[in-house]
């Protein structure tokens, strides 16, 4: 699978546009990471293990995705993009999305 977030792919012609494909997941915090992020939150800085949190989020948008695209008959999605939202206090929904192509 091709991955681009333009229109086009370098060196490939779109022969055929299928659709959006789009993959997401939700995640809930967790009270530990909560307990800690306030005391960082004290101090400063990143907190980690939020970063970890959406950084694996992504990863299962991109898969969830990836997984209908290839389902479409796509091997390429282009114009990729990722928005993120919460739904909740304490949950967060990750996507990506992007158009399915069939590329040669």
């Amino acid at each position: 699978m091709i991955f681009s977030t333009s229109h086009e792919i370098a060196g490939k012609r779109i022969k055929k546009t299928i659709g959006i494909a789009r993959g997401s997941t939700i995640r809930a915090r967790h009270i530990g990471r909560d307990i800690m992020a306030f005391f960082k939150m004290l101090v400063g800085g990143e907190i980690k293990s939020y970063t970890e949190m959406m950084a694996q989020a992504r990863e299962e948008a991109i898969k969830r995705m990836t997984e209908a695209a290839e389902e479409m008959g796509a091997n390429a999605i282009i114009c990729i993009r990722f928005s993120s939202i919460m739904i909740m206090s304490s949950t967060a929904e990750c996507m990506a999305y992007g158009t399915a192509v069939v590329v040669e």
